[in-house]
Parts: C-alpha cells; sequence; structure tokens
C-alpha cells in the first residue's frame, strides 16, 4: 500500500502539520507580496545544494531590506530538520520569508516588524521518463515583468500569467522574450544548442538564474561541453538545433517544438541526452552524500 504523505511544516519557530498552521491576514506577504522564496530539491533525503540556496535567500533579503531571522547554521539546521521529519524521501522544499504583519496597510516599510518565516515539504517527482526521452512542446510571448526580475520575489503574478498561458495552450513552458532577446521561462532557465555549442543568457537582472542553471555550467565545463554566456537572440532561438528548460523541478527538458514548428530536427538532440546523463551522475552522487 502507498504511504500517504503526513507534511510537516515550520511556521516561526513551530513545527506542525502542514494544514494547521495560520498566518495573520495582515502579513504583507499576503497583502502586498512583499516577500523571499526559495525552492530546494532534496533527493533521498539528500539536499541539493543547501548552501547555495541558503547563500540566494540571504542575498534576496538584503536586495528588498529584509532583516535575515536566522543564522546561516541556523537556516541549515531547521531545513535538515524539516527534511527529516517527513515520510518521503524525495522532497521539494518551500521556504518563504515575508516582511511580516503590520497594520495599518502602509506600502512604505513598517518602523516595526517581524519576518514571518515558513517552510514546508511535498513529495519531489521526477520528470515522466516519456519527457525525458522525447521532449516537450513550447510557445513564446513578450516579456512584461519589471526589471528586477534577479530577486526571487514571491510577488509572481505576470509569471503566473506566462504560465498559464502555456497550460491554455497544452504545452509545458512560455519563453519570455524581451527587446529581440531570449530572457527564460515562466517557471525556468532556457538554454539553446547551435553547431555543436551551448548558448544561454548571461546573469542580469532581467531574469532569475537557478540553482540548476549555475550546475549546467558547471558540468558543461567539467565534461568540455562549448559553453557561451550572453545575448541570444529570439533569432538564435528560432534558428537552434536544441533548446532546454531547467529547473530544480523540471531537471532538464528538450524543447522539441516551439510555437507550433520544430526544432532543429524535432527530436531531442545529442547535447541534450549527454547533459541528461551527467546530470543524473550528479544526482546520483547528491544521494551517495546523504547516506554518508
Amino acid at each position: 500500500m502507498m504511504q500517504v504523505p503526513q507534511r510537516i511544516a515550520y511556521l516561526n519557530g513551530e513545527f506542525a502539520a502542514l494544514d494547521q498552521l495560520k498566518i495573520s491576514v495582515l502579513d504583507r506577504g499576503f497583502l502586498f507580496g512583499d516577500g523571499i522564496y526559495e525552492m530546494i530539491p532534496v533527493y533521498s533525503h539528500a539536499i541539493f545544494r543547501l548552501d547555495e540556496h541558503l547563500a540566494r535567500l540571504e542575498k534576496n533579503l538584503a536586495a528588498i531590506s529584509i532583516q535575515n531571522p536566522y543564522s546561516r547554521s541556523e537556516w541549515r539546521r531547521l531545513v535538515v530538520s524539516l527534511v527529516e521529519q517527513q515520510n518521503f524521501a524525495d522532497q521539494s522544499i518551500y521556504l518563504q520569508v515575508s516582511r511580516g504583519p503590520a497594520f495599518p496597510r502602509n506600502h512604505a516599510f513598517p518602523a516595526e516588524v517581524s519576518p514571518t518565516v515558513f517552510m514546508f515539504s511535498d513529495v519531489l517527482e521526477a520528470p515522466a521518463n516519456l519527457l525525458v526521452e522525447q521532449g516537450v512542446h513550447a510557445i513564446t510571448a513578450t516579456d512584461v515583468r519589471w526589471l528586477r526580475c534577479n530577486i526571487k520575489a514571491i510577488s509572481l503574478l505576470a509569471n503566473v500569467l506566462a504560465k498559464q498561458q502555456a497550460a491554455d495552450a497544452g504545452v509545458a513552458e512560455t519563453i519570455l522574450l524581451r527587446d529581440g532577446l531570449m530572457i527564460e521561462g515562466a517557471a525556468s532557465n532556457i538554454f539553446i544548442v547551435k553547431a555543436g555549442i551551448i548558448y544561454a543568457p548571461a546573469p542580469s537582472d532581467l531574469m532569475l538564474t537557478g540553482i540548476t542553471y549555475d550546475l549546467l555550467i558547471e558540468l558543461a565545463e567539467q565534461n568540455d561541453l562549448p559553453l557561451q554566456l550572453g545575448d541570444v537572440t529570439e533569432a538564435m532561438l528560432r534558428q537552434a538545433d536544441e533548446v532546454w528548460l531547467t529547473s530544480s523541478s523540471k531537471e532538464i527538458l528538450a524543447i522539441i517544438v516551439l510555437d507550433g514548428q520544430p526544432v532543429g530536427n524535432g527530436q531531442v538532440g545529442p547535447i541534450y541526452k549527454r547533459m541528461v546523463s551527467f546530470y543524473q551522475d550528479f544526482k546520483t552522487t547528491v544521494m551517495r552524500r546523504g547516506l554518508e
């Protein structure tokens, strides 16, 4: 019989069942989307690049002037404890820090406020083998978001709408275009391949570089795959031999049809297959370390 997930969550110093935790209706995360979040994969109870995720959290909290409520070691202890309390092995940790509850409602920061810290874990399901082996479809749309997309803010309405465009079209992702350049997906980073060279947008204020994005760059360098970071034009995207989407939950998936047109020969490409193999080897290493 399949084990029913029993989700234990964390809120402001308390671990409890997820459905028992409550926040104030005056929380600025609820009223303004005033906060930062992280998504952290866990494989067989081994946490994927926890320090890199916590470093990004610290950087983003500072970017919007929320005082970090915990030290790095305290964060690590809390995340590890959350993982250990779940009765399922592969997990997706959602971590959110908002500025906290304040009254009256005012756009400017309140003089005295304590951050709200919330974490929960859900079952992490790897992409279906069929999707990994055969690829997915995507569409493009104009990027209408603000100019600080590098901040991992909880105010994600524009991304939600772009992702819904993909859902309405029956495809996996919406690739966002701005001023003739490919930026990223609604909930992913995008890589392309042309003539054996991997191209990806360089980090900028207009995109959120994921931890998986960083890992793919490392894997390309470690395995002598040619890689160039810089502007990727819409023309380059549409003329690519391969297009990939990457994220912590989707890992790496090949986009084989874009806006109804085949990418390259319309099949997953050889460089993608190599990168998937390198990524799976890395995951195995992470899980092995978790058992040490």
